[in-house]
């Protein structure tokens, strides 16, 4: 039987834990692009470089999958959701945005999902939300602004909007799947079956939409420039695949169940703050001051929504961050 300790001292540790484990998601995530840059550069098309990563991954994780393979009974419509919106939906409609709008308004709708999480609970569960989740999202997305200098280049494109948009849901979905079956004790999925299956499904998707039939593999062969220096390109494929996915997705999924999809939405808009000071860093890319602001404001924004928030399993309801159980419920009848 486990210690019995106070509600207190268990929902500290918890969110504590689930703090941590949202930052190490955002550094690993956030290091993704520094990575994958030079191996654009080297020749490479981006969609290729997303390929290799989500199935470099899927291969990692391949023996849990075939561990946890009673997950395909159990769980099937949860992990092809993860698979296609988590992944998949994530990673393709991210970069067919790129391809029509600036990088910088693509990376600023992709990260309004935490708002958009908070207008699920709010809307579609008719639960209320705290003014102070609801205002660390606010400081999050106008910090996140100033880190990506949106000003700097907006062009107002239709469709690739609504890609970026798409993208934003599929990064709720990421949210609040990962978040399914926390309460249900043993009887949950466990989370590192569903992040294999999801990479698994969400390769299958990408191998039809960035044909890598078609890839230079040559580049990976060879050498890329990291800030002048030449490193080896599967070096660089090795630290995408390894830190910026796997450790990344399993890091993330287990903070969402720690903490609550609006609170690590909110901790993971770091991931821009973290991707911009290590492409100043490792690329010499100039970090100006509204970005520095920008970041701090992040900071703030994140601070406030998670110090504000009771940890999972306390008694206080998700309205202000606290236990996803009506969420996870709905989502397991669904």
């Amino acid at each position: 039987m486990p210690v019995h300790t106070s509600g207190s001292s268990q929902g500290s540790h918890g969110r504590g834990a689930g703090l941590g484990l949202a930052l190490a998601s955002a550094l690993a995530f956030g290091g993704s692009g520094v990575a994958a840059k030079p191996l654009i550069e080297a020749g490479l098309d981006p969609l290729h470089v997303v390929w290799l990563r989500v199935a470099g991954a899927a291969v990692v994780m391949l023996p849990l999958a075939v561990r946890h393979r009673a997950l395909l009974r159990r769980r099937p419509a949860l992990l092809a959701g993860f698979g296609l919106l988590a992944v998949a939906g994530v990673q393709a409609c991210y970069f067919a945005a790129l391809s029509r709008i600036p990088v910088g308004v693509a990376l600023l709708v992709e990260y309004l999902a935490p708002a958009l999480v908070l207008g699920w609970v709010r809307f579609v569960q008719r639960r209320p939300v705290s003014r102070a989740a609801a205002l660390g999202v606010v400081l999050a997305a106008g910090g996140l602004a100033c880190v990506v200098e949106v000003w700097s280049g907006l062009s107002f494109d239709p469709l690739g909007l609504l890609l970026a948009l798409g993208a934003a849901c599929c990064q709720v979905g990421y949210f609040v799947l990962a978040d399914q079956g926390s309460e249900a004790g043993e009887e949950a999925p466990d989370p590192l079956g569903v992040i294999a299956y999801g990479l698994l499904v969400g390769a299958a998707v990408l191998t039809v939409v960035a044909r890598p039939w078609t890839m230079d593999w040559s580049v990976l062969a060879g050498s890329a420039h990291l800030n002048g220096t030449a490193v080896p390109a599967f070096a660089l494929l090795t630290w995408i695949v390894l830190v910026a996915t796997v450790v990344a997705y399993i890091t993330g999924v287990l903070s969402v169940r720690r903490l609550s999809p609006q609170v690590a939405g909110v901790v993971a808009c770091l991931e821009a703050v973290i991707a911009t000071v290590l492409a100043w860093v490792l690329l010499g890319e100039h970090l100006s001051a509204p970005q520095v602001l920008g970041g701090a404001v992040v900071l703030v924004g994140a601070f406030i929504a998670q110090s504000s928030t009771p940890a999972k399993g306390s008694a206080e309801p998700v309205a202000t961050g606290g236990a996803e159980r009506e969420l996870s419920a709905r989502g397991t009848a669904a």
